[in-house]
């Protein structure tokens, strides 16, 4: 089985420009949105775990205090996210033959549907595995160590998906019915969606927003992120 360890990487290194303040600390059903999908990502089993942080690494630190990951930093935060894929291969234990590429602003994220991509993995049929809904891709990715140096070295324009272009005889579709592998969350329109589904937990809505966007009226300022 150790032959066919996986590693997971958790991309956390953006800046959350279009949601106007940093996504991943929002909160989610009484969790920040970083812990959330951290949490579900350590209940899967897999290990390790490697967060690629960047600007604000230390709010990001702080929010997964007491969890057992390791985090990696992006020198780079302007950069697309290719470039954190790359920052925590490089990070990757030896030890692991594969890695999963997991979104940190995924809320719908679940340990099952994680676990069901490595057992796709170590069934030994294909090297890369996807999720799909309905035929559409989603995330996260999982793919085998040996395409580590391509990934490196190439796909700039394209990022990932480049990978599964290249090697279309190496991907194997695992159809999980759940449309969560396809959403992520960008927009304050996003966020509202995501609320609505998992709430906010103990805290109080308008308060969380004021606090992260620093206007008197939380409402006012997710209006105006939705016009941008």
């Amino acid at each position: 089985m150790n032959s066919r360890r996986v590693g997971a990487v958790v991309l956390a290194a953006g800046r959350s420009r279009r949601m106007g303040t940093q996504k991943l600390l929002l909160p989610v059903g009484g969790r920040p949105l970083i812990a959330r999908v951290v949490d579900e990502v350590l209940r899967s089993g897999v290990r390790p775990v490697l967060v690629v942080v960047g600007r604000h690494a230390r709010r990001l630190e702080r929010a997964l205090m007491g969890r057992r990951v390791k985090f990696v930093t992006n020198p780079r935060p302007e950069s697309d996210m290719l470039e954190s894929v790359r920052c925590g291969l490089r990070a990757l234990p030896k030890a692991c033959a594969a890695v999963a590429v997991v979104l940190g602003d995924q809320p719908g994220l679940t340990a099952e549907t994680l676990a069901s991509l490595i057992r796709a993995y170590r069934a030994g049929t294909r090297d890369i595995v996807v999720p799909t809904c309905q035929g559409r891709r989603g995330h996260p990715l999982l793919f085998a160590r040996r395409y580590g140096p391509e990934v490196l070295s190439g796909y700039a324009s394209v990022g990932l998906r480049g990978l599964l272009q290249a090697h279309p005889e190496d991907v194997f579709e695992v159809e999980l019915g759940a449309p969560a592998v396809l959403e992520d969350m960008d927009l304050p329109a996003d966020y509202r969606r995501v609320v609505s589904r998992f709430g906010l937990g103990p805290q109080n809505s308008g308060r969380a927003l004021r606090r992260r966007t620093g206007s008197r009226s939380g409402r006012r300022a997710w209006s105006k992120g939705d016009r941008a």
